[in-house]
């Protein structure tokens, strides 16, 4: 008794002192530090490049993004409390709550959906002279990912199982980041790739590879990427988050305004290092992925992508992702800005 006594008292003091602190700092900007993994699709690297038409950057928030190959390693950051905002695939979503058993985490925001009617869907790609025509042709080969358990790989995985293909027992899984897939491609060293743009642009362009499938064809409609929190950071920094959204919006806004195409183009080539040739066709147009303009992730997209992991046993569990979910932070921040 006088243990379980002590840690509460421990317990008690630790609460005290937290309080206390988070008082002492009211009047500083709260540190969001951003997971992402790939940009332009992610624009997180890019949203604070107008600070002029930012209201609250350095105010109340500051922005930190932190980058990572894909997902799934995005997971132990967020549970670690090494990260703020996790760009979680809907796969890797699914297995935060069942793997890694984040009861508390919350979809907040879209960073981006594949395969909504009329917009781009990544792709799964073979060389132009590849022998393979059908999936059924991938058996015994060896399949290139950004990250194994991300959305792509899933994607891939589940198109695959339709066909009688499992991974290790009919073809094998590597991870490559995604600026070196397509050479490991033309010198034979992977068989398919899982890439997205503007990879997949060039490399069909310019004459490298072809589309096998897409992920849309996989999983239809996608909410590829997205952004979670836990609840207890929701809860402590709200006011904060808010008014992150509302400068994410007011981003959004402004990249997808076709009279700032041109200069928004210019940013992410300065970003990614890239000619600006390689966006001019699609860059912020129907050629590119949907991006909600206020940031609203696509919960029925979501919910429909986790049934589908499920059905193929590559997740265990049912989850109701309206029990998983916290849209009043960019609700909020929209009515302002409407």
């Amino acid at each position: 008794m006088i243990r379980v006594g002590g840690v509460a008292f421990a317990l008690a003091m630790a609460s005290l002192f937290s309080a206390t602190a988070q008082v002492v700092r009211a009047d500083e900007p709260v540190h969001l530090r951003l997971g992402w993994a790939v940009v332009p699709a992610q624009l997180t690297s890019v949203l604070f490049a107008k600070p002029e038409l930012l209201k609250h950057n350095g105010k109340s928030y500051t922005a930190e993004a932190v980058h990572f190959r894909g997902s799934s390693p995005q997971i132990t950051a967020l549970a670690a409390g090494e990260l703020d905002l996790a760009a979680l695939a809907y796969s890797s979503f699914g297995l935060a709550i069942q793997n890694a058993h984040m009861d508390d985490v919350r979809v907040v925001s879209d960073l981006y959906q594949d395969a909504i009617p009329g917009y781009y869907s990544n792709q799964n790609m073979v060389r132009v002279d590849s022998p393979i025509k059908t999936v059924e042709d991938l058996k015994g080969t060896v399949i290139a990912t950004n990250g194994i358990g991300g959305a792509l790989d899933i994607a891939a995985q589940v198109m695959l199982s339709r066909h009688g293909l499992q991974p290790k027992r009919d073809y094998q899984i590597i991870e490559i980041e995604f600026p070196n897939m397509i050479p490991a491609l033309e010198q034979k060293k992977v068989d398919m790739v899982e890439i997205g743009t503007p990879f997949s642009i060039v490399a069909a362009k310019e004459g490298k590879a072809r589309t096998l499938f897409d992920v849309g064809q996989a999983m239809g409609p996608t909410q590829l990427t997205l952004w979670a929190a836990r609840v207890p950071f929701i809860a402590a920094h709200r006011a904060a988050l808010v008014d992150f959204f509302e400068d994410v919006q007011t981003m959004l806004h402004w990249y997808l305004d076709p009279k700032n195409r041109a200069e928004g183009i210019r940013i992410v080539a300065g970003v990614t290092k890239a000619p600006e040739s390689d966006f001019a066709d699609w860059l912020f147009t129907k050629n590119d992925y949907y991006r909600d303009p206020d940031a609203r992730p696509n919960l029925i997209a979501l919910q429909a992508n986790l049934k589908t992991q499920k059905e193929l046993g590559l997740l265990n569990i049912d989850i109701d992702v309206g029990k998983y979910a916290d849209l009043t932070l960019v609700d909020e921040a929209a009515k302002r800005r409407h």
